[in-house]
This record gives structure tokens, sequence and C-alpha cells, in this order.
């Protein structure tokens, strides 16, 4: 079973995200002559000094604009937000068409950290060294570890990253075998049937788990379109990966709301009727009932998003579109 996982049907699947790359992994779109000219050689040399002494990057900053100047103590590497794998991408394309060997030695010590951070049962936490708190759970939250598992898959499937020595190569690829066997055993079951995936999951139980006060444990729509459209992006999938997308895609199917557009308001209402709008999703829906549920920084269940407060009820994303994503996906796969 193990050995058919790491095959990828194309390259473009590797990059399924819900979420924008970030800065740095922007740089990936320039033309390969970008990295060896004097903006291109700042925007590495940027991306360097802001790598922590442990190995990762920190989060929602600009690593390619300007150097770091503050204490490198503080520097607090993360996979969340897209940060750390970013950095990794655009610093091995730098390393292949460069060759400068401070590219290759970041490079190395990024992935090493990746590697290092993954639990014994295949999960990923948001930060690595380990953060105390909600931070510590098997964290698919805004497609964090998901992200993981694309570039992992990248590292073994493609010859971008040939500069990496066999011993790495093995031990990317027992990462990603042991990722996947973990996302499969996250998966919720109820009254016996699969379903989805929550945000987080308990890095030694593996049962969906809480992290904020407003975050509490659920099937989550958004993210568990993430985990589904990247295990349909395996090749020659096992049965259980088979299994694992069909239940997981008949639950979007028997929880889409339609009829209503969403809005993020402080005052209006959330949900606007329209028959034109495409079909959403819940952020959260309750695991015994697949009840969509909200809930106020004081972490007490609401059913109503009308009855949470306004920064909540603005400051958060309560419905997605992301299943639309789901069945585009899973109308093209071979295996259905």
């Amino acid at each position: 079973m193990l050995s058919r996982l790491l095959i990828i049907t194309t390259l473009v699947s590797l990059t399924v995200s819900l979420q924008a790359a970030t800065r740095a992994e922007n740089l990936n779109k320039k033309e390969d002559a970008w990295f060896t000219s004097p903006e291109g050689v700042k925007a590495l040399n940027n991306i360097l000094s802001w790598q922590s002494d442990q190995g990762a990057w920190p989060k929602n900053r600009d690593t390619t604009r300007e150097a770091y100047s503050g204490e490198r103590s503080e520097l607090r590497g993360t996979f969340d937000n897209g940060a750390t794998i970013g950095e990794l991408r655009v610093l091995a394309r730098g390393f292949r068409f460069t060759k400068n060997g401070r590219y290759r030695k970041a490079f190395l010590h990024g992935f090493d950290v990746v590697l290092e951070a993954q639990y014994p049962n295949g999960g990923f936490p948001q930060y690595y060294p380990l953060r105390k708190g909600y931070y510590t759970r098997i964290t698919f939250n805004d497609n964090c570890m998901i992200r993981i598992m694309q570039f992992l898959l990248e590292v073994v499937t493609t010859e971008h990253y040939h500069f990496l020595d066999g011993e790495r190569l093995m031990a990317a690829k027992k990462a990603l075998n042991l990722g996947v066997e973990c996302i499969l055993k996250c998966q919720i079951k109820v009254n016996g049937q699969l379903t989805v995936w929550c945000a987080q999951h308990d890095e030694t139980t593996l049962a969906p788990a809480k992290a904020r006060s407003y975050e509490l444990a659920s099937l989550s729509g958004a993210e568990s379109a993430g985990i589904l459209t990247f295990l349909m992006s395996l090749d020659d999938p096992s049965s259980e990966v088979i299994r694992s997308v069909k239940a997981g895609v008949a639950w979007f199917e028997s929880t889409k709301i339609e009829g209503y557009r969403y809005q993020r308001s402080a005052n209006e209402p959330a949900l606007i009727k329209d028959s034109t709008a495409p079909s959403l999703w819940a952020r959260f829906s309750e695991i015994e009932t697949n009840r969509p549920f909200f809930c106020d920084r004081d972490g007490v269940k609401k059913y109503d998003l009308m009855e949470i407060g306004d920064e909540r009820r603005k400051g958060y994303s309560w419905y997605s579109t992301s299943g639309e994503k789901v069945a585009k996906a899973y109308a093209g796969w071979s295996h259905r």
C-alpha cells in the first residue's frame, strides 16, 4: 500500500491550497535569470537572515523584502500560514540556478527540521520547536500539515531536489508515508461511518481537538477540503485512500448549503438569499449531528451566527465554498 502513495498524477496538484502563497513562495514565479540578478540575490539573502537558529521561519512576515535586524532569539519558526515551506521551495530553486552553497546549507537546515518535527504517528505540529498550548496539536488548520505533505511529495517525485543525498530522500519518503497513514487514521467516524476531519487532532490519541477558544472540536469543511484534494493527487491510491476520499466526498455532498451567499459583516446578516450563489459549507459542524455552529471567544457554542459578537462575526470566516474544489477534483478523479 505505502509505495503506491508516493506517485503524483500531475505537478499542478502539488500546489493545491486553500490559502494564498507567501511572499517567499511567490518568488518561484520569477524567471530563472532573476535568481542571479542583484534583486534576486538580495531577496534570497534576506530570506536567509530570517531563518531561526533552529531552522524554520516565522509566519506573517515578508522575509524577502528586508533583512531581519532584530534579536535572533525572538525568531519563532512555524509551519503555520505557509511559513518555512515557502522559504524552502524558493531556496531550493535559488540553489539550482546559482549553486550558491549558502542557499543549500539553509535549505538542508530547514528541511531537517521539517523531518524532525514530525510525530512518530505521522502528524505535524504547528510550531517546531514545540510551543506550549494548542500549537502542539496535529494541525490541519489553514492547510498547515497539507502544505508540508505537498512539499514532501514534490521532494520525492520531482527533480527539483536532486541535490538531496540518498539518506534524506529516503527519510522524506518515510515521512510522506507516515503522514498519509496519519491522515487516514484521523478521519472521524460517526456511528461507524467515515466523515471528514477536525481542524486539529490530538497529537497522542488522534482524536478531534479544540484549538483557540472559538475553535471547538468539530467536522471542519475548509480543512477537510484541502485534505481530500491532496489525497486525490496520489496516483494509484490504495483501497484505504479510495474509501477515505469517497466517504469525505459523500459528507460534503450531504452537508452543502444552497441558495445563500455569505458575507462577513458585523451588522448585516451573514447569509443572504441568492439562488445563483455557489454552495456553501460551514467552517465547523457538530460531530454528532453535522449541524453548523459558531463561537465567541468565550467558547460557548451557538447555532445562529447572529448570536455571536460583532468582533468574531466579522473577524472569522464561518462559511466557505471549499466543497466546490472537492467536487471539481472528484469529477476528474479516475478512482471514483
